[in-house]
């Protein structure tokens, strides 16, 4: 499959498609909370995307079930949202998005924080993020996928952890998965030439241990060989001239630590004569 480099207008549309997929996530991420259940998550995210005149790309796509991957501890990817899935105090989940606005798609996700979690789980979340940004920052034209990849393993190597090589980062455009595909594990120098124009996402998935993924019977959900805790980051990136733009970018930051309490459980324990 060829490489699409995207044109102006193309390129005006891809960045529409991820601020939806972005403002979407953000949307999320304030309403999450000990309590809700994976389940919720699928709700909020298609009723959103539908308010902003978008459709949530995953729905039905090779039969995948739902508007949104959620994948909690130790799911590396894909996890199907689930009403018996109610996140507790210590969860991490990756919420991920991908939003489909006049024909072209924006692809983002980030990992969360229920309240206080293991020394564990916030390493992972915390490298995994610095791995992403690494990975964006070596983007332009003329560089090379495996810089990409090259950068992400630096981090990840120093840190004690482990790359997934089972899935990576895909272009985006038209289809939500197009060329080329973007390996989270390369050496600089080697792979595709990068060029402007290019738009795909980069979307590393981390572990504590050794990377080793199972697929669980439903055909989706992947998990961690030992059970050890992982985490994702993504973005959709476009090449440019003179560097990259995070077509998904937060204009604030994202709220990545969830409150441990559902709404009003926090105001009612502090409450004059609470037990």
């Amino acid at each position: 499959m060829a490489i699409v480099i995207h044109g102006a207008d193309e390129i005006v549309k891809m960045r529409v498609a991820g601020k939806i997929a972005a403002g979407t996530l953000a949307y999320v991420a304030n309403k999450l909370q000990a309590g809700v259940t994976t389940k919720d998550i699928d709700n909020w995210v298609r009723e959103d995307t539908e308010r902003r005149g978008a459709l949530p790309s995953q729905l039905g796509y090779k039969g995948f079930p739902a508007s949104v991957c959620t994948s909690r501890n130790e799911v590396v990817c894909h996890g199907i949202p689930n009403p018996a899935h109610v996140l507790v105090p210590g969860d991490i989940v990756n919420v991920d998005i991908t939003s489909n606005i006049d024909g072209y798609h924006g692809d983002t996700s980030a990992t969360f924080q229920i309240g206080e979690v293991s020394d564990e789980a916030r390493h992972v979340t915390d490298v995994c993020r610095r791995c992403l940004l690494a990975g964006i920052e070596v983007v332009r034209h003329g560089a090379r996928l495996g810089d990409i990849g090259a950068a992400i393993v630096e981090i990840a190597d120093k840190e004690g952890c482990g790359v997934v090589e089972e899935f990576g980062g895909h272009g985006i455009g038209r289809k939500m998965h197009m060329a080329p595909h973007v390996p989270h594990m390369g050496k600089a120098g080697r792979g595709v030439r990068l060029r402007a124009g290019m738009t795909f996402t980069i979307e590393p998935m981390i572990t504590i241990g050794h990377p080793h993924v199972v697929m669980l019977d439903d055909g989706w959900t992947a998990v961690t060989h030992d059970g050890t805790p992982t985490a994702q980051f993504e973005h959709t990136i476009l090449v440019t001239k003179t560097g990259y733009e995070v077509l998904t970018a937060q204009p604030e930051p994202l709220r990545l630590v969830a409150p441990a309490h559902p709404e009003g459980a926090a105001e009612a324990a502090s409450a004059p004569g609470a037990a």
